[in-house]
């Protein structure tokens, strides 16, 4: 006898949503949404649809829907916030730690300042961290420091922690700042030289005066230098006047870092205008797309001007030769974008293996659409060229064919690598340049016998 398959946490709570009152109504739901782990939550939030998605939240506690929101990757918290009222967003972004909320606040492209007026926490804390220019020291500092007057003795601040010390149970508390009356940073006072200080003696006495810090304003590349000289946990953050504003750690700054990684490579890919999934609508994912694809036209004719300098030495059907390589590039730039998507998708556990068909109909659709608006293009241009109607139907028809082609492949050839064990990120651009040269020149060459000969 046959078996079944065994489903999936994500594939059990899909069942859950659609046949909620079946299986034990909101609290079934509720209960198998918030045992999922972070990259199932990233892959079911990656197939159902906002209004789904809203819904789901509803049925949690504010907190553990703040938490969910935390594990999703950045494009699918913004969209999800977007749909949300403004009030509902700002009661779950209150909920962020520090600085995921700032950052949250600072990618929404629609409404923000109405969800930003809406958030009351901490006095300001996430509409400070959201002024912030992105990846500086104020945007990524975690502004909940423990800090001290720097004239109290070492007996007080240990009765300060012991009163206070459910509070900081859950944070990474190395260091004490100390500050003067009026905010400026003095020192800095580690636990070892606190606990070894006798309770009578001033903090002064103990803490290192000098203290490594960074201003707010400091970029990226900069507080990834620092940490990399020293084997900081954390650094305190300071305005330009020297007062106190927070710390930022070491982990912040590393995912930073590996956040930005991955924008370049998406970047480099012709992803642009940020991080695109397949959950986004097919119309936006392709007029970003189209948006790096189409200048690249222009550059490629520019190359193809070379050959066809030499043109008059050529008989007519010779002219195709221009346009090889201008097919072969452009359906290869199309197909690394769906690399790049299905890269970052796999990275971040929204796609698994047997994911194929799903990935193949959402790159299709994309494909369609710019391979039609792509072939179109080339077909105008040459019609003008060399007034042949015939020569221009190949060509523009070679690069909506193979685009579509290329796309699709782009989309499930990292799948198929991580199957085998090999590195998609690494290894997917060469095999798909290769396919797509071939299948370019066979469907140039091929239409082209049927129809100019």
């Amino acid at each position: 006898m046959k078996k079944t398959p065994k489903k999936d946490a994500t594939d059990r709570l899909l069942v859950a949503l659609e046949f909620g009152e079946t299986l034990g109504g909101t609290d079934t739901v509720a209960n198998l949404t918030t045992a999922l782990a972070p990259r199932d939550l990233r892959r079911l939030f990656g197939t159902i649809d906002l209004d789904q998605q809203a819904n789901l939240l509803a049925m949690l506690e504010p907190e553990e829907g703040a938490e969910i929101l935390n594990h999703l990757a950045e494009a699918q918290a913004t969209d999800l916030l977007e749909f949300l009222p403004a009030e509902d967003a700002a009661d779950l972004i209150e909920l962020l730690p520090s600085p995921d909320g700032g950052d949250l606040i600072r990618s929404l492209d629609v409404g923000g300042q109405d969800v930003l007026g809406k958030v009351e926490n901490d006095m300001g804390r996430i509409r400070l961290q959201a002024n912030y220019p992105e990846d500086t020291a104020g945007a990524l500092m975690e502004q909940h420091s423990l800090s001290i007057p720097d004239h109290e003795t070492v007996g007080t601040v240990l009765d300060i922690l012991a009163e206070r010390g459910e509070g900081y149970r859950e944070r990474e508390v190395q260091y004490i700042y100390a500050v003067n009356p009026d905010g400026v940073l003095t020192g800095v006072l580690p636990l070892r030289n606190l606990v070894m200080t006798p309770r009578g003696k001033a903090v002064s006495s103990a803490m290192i005066k000098d203290a490594a810090s960074v201003e707010d304003q400091t970029g990226l590349l900069e507080l990834s230098e620092k940490f990399e000289e020293r084997k900081f946990l954390g650094l305190p953050v300071t305005d330009a006047a020297g007062r106190l504003l927070g710390v930022v750690t070491r982990s912040a700054v590393q995912k930073a870092v590996a956040e930005g990684a991955s924008d370049d490579y998406l970047k480099a890919a012709g992803i642009v205008g940020g991080e695109e999934l397949r959950s986004m609508p097919t119309l936006e994912r392709s007029r970003r797309r189209a948006g790096w694809l189409l200048p690249n036209i222009a550059l490629n004719l520019v190359s193809a001007s070379v050959i066809a300098f030499f043109q008059d030495t050529l008989e007519a059907v010779i002219a195709l030769a221009v346009f090889l390589p201008i097919v072969s590039d452009m359906s290869g730039c199309s197909g690394n974008q769906a690399v790049a998507v299905s890269v970052r998708e796999l990275t971040l556990g929204i796609l698994r293996q047997g994911d194929y068909l799903r990935v193949v109909a959402k790159e299709a659709m994309v494909g369609v659409l710019n391979g039609l608006a792509l072939g179109l293009v080339l077909g105008i241009v040459a019609f003008l060229w060399k007034h042949d109607l015939a020569l221009s139907f190949v060509v523009g028809t070679a690069l909506a064919i193979n685009t579509l082609v290329s796309v699709t492949l782009g989309g499930i050839i990292p799948l198929a690598l991580r199957r085998f064990g090999a590195d998609p990120a690494l290894a997917s651009s060469p095999i798909l340049t290769t396919c797509t040269d071939m299948c370019g020149f066979l469907l140039v060459l091929g239409i082209a016998t049927v129809v100019l000969l």
